[in-house]
């Protein structure tokens, strides 16, 4: 009873860790190009490629166990989505939103055009 206990919880895991992949994956490649230089991150084939390694050995490992490269895969999806994904939506505008403003903010406030 215990095994098959610690087997859901496993297997739980395993998919939690497909999930976080695909979701970095897709939030990576619907970013822009030109943002992933203006952030100063890694070019977007990069992530692209590391991510989706990530999802592919998360597949993978629902026939084998590569338990290592599912760790990587889980690092670099952290790290895409802490440190790269807020960056890039800091050079994008991708925030306003929340924090309300217009196409005319520059960095250090609304451009009124000298006035």
């Amino acid at each position: 009873m215990l095994l098959t206990g610690f087997s859901t919880f496993i297997t739980l895991l395993y998919v939690v860790m497909l999930v976080l992949a695909v979701v970095a994956l897709i939030m990576a490649a619907m970013a822009r190009e030109d943002a992933y230089r203006a952030a100063d991150k890694q070019k977007k084939s990069f992530w692209l490629l590391i991510l989706g390694i990530a999802v592919g050995v998360n597949v993978l490992s629902l026939y084998m166990s590569v338990l290592f490269l599912q760790i990587a895969g889980v690092v670099a999806s952290i790290v895409f989505l802490v440190d790269v994904r807020p960056a890039l939506r800091a050079v994008s505008g991708g925030g306003r939103g929340r924090r309300g403003g217009s196409s005319s903010d520059g960095p250090y406030g609304p451009y009124n055009g000298g006035r």
